[in-house]
């Protein structure tokens, strides 16, 4: 059953979040950086309280403080726009050609993107003939040195990157096969770049293997992964053609030219 939309001008039953929202839309109304005595006249908020909410959204850089006393809309917003543009963007280019392609193999077929140091399932192609026991669900997170996917979007960061990723994670594994010591991710990310396709061997689950290959934008920029999920011994090298065709269909729709 489909949920109810919140109508327009429904008021949130949080106070905190109710200000918040008055305190962005203020943001919002100016280009330049607004007073804080401003802001809290057009508000209705208590300076001290204004002040308070506004230095919590400036450490999520959701808020800038230009200058003492002085408050704008933070860069924060932008990236989090641009994921979410991205993301509805690549997944509509995708769907069709994802769908096509698992009528040819009858196995699942994923679109990932990065979030942080994880990536998050955002599409999926898949039938119950598949054989698979278990399917990541849209919305679900992994790992990026446990993940074919991950791994393409870690091969494309700086070895410092890597490393910082490393030291963050701990490169903690969930199977015997997992890659938890930073200079074997480091021999299978130079692996990847150097063939341009990444492999998840029973990594992240016992009995599964993956492989995957980039969605790139406009600009060249690795945007998502498309991969191939399968029972382990069923992985057929085969489709490995048919995963990179895919992708580069997809990444053309998108405006890439090689």
């Amino acid at each position: 059953m489909r949920k109810a939309e919140a109508p327009a001008n429904a008021i949130p039953t949080i106070q905190v979040i109710e200000r918040l929202f008055s305190l962005m839309d203020v943001l919002a109304s100016r280009e330049e950086a607004i007073s804080l005595k401003e802001i809290s006249e057009r508000t209705g908020l208590h300076p001290s309280t204004a002040h308070r909410i506004l230095n919590d959204l400036t450490i999520g850089r959701f808020v800038d403080r230009p200058e003492p006393g002085s408050y704008r809309l933070g860069m924060r917003l932008l990236e989090l726009g641009n994921m979410v543009k991205a993301r509805l963007n690549v997944r509509d280019a995708a769907l069709t050609p994802m769908r096509e392609l698992h009528k040819l193999i009858q196995q699942p077929v994923n679109l990932s993107m990065r979030q942080g140091d994880e990536i998050v399932y955002i599409e999926r192609a898949y039938s119950e003939r598949s054989g698979m026991q278990v399917v990541r669900a849209i919305g679900g997170r992994a790992p990026l040195h446990l993940t074919s996917v991950g791994k393409l979007f870690l091969s494309v960061d700086e070895p410092m990157k890597v490393r910082n990723y490393a030291t963050r994670t701990g490169l903690s594994g969930h199977t015997k096969n997992s890659i938890t010591q930073l200079p074997v991710l480091e021999r299978e990310l130079s692996k990847v770049r150097q063939y341009g396709i990444a492999r998840d061997n029973e990594e992240l689950e016992l009995g599964v293997r993956c492989i995957a290959a980039g969605i790139y934008d406009d600009q060249g920029k690795l945007l998502a992964g498309l991969s191939i999920s399968a029972p382990a011994d069923r992985l057929d090298e085969a489709w490995l053609g048919k995963l990179q065709t895919t992708a580069e269909d997809i990444s053309r729709a998108l405006g890439y030219k090689a």
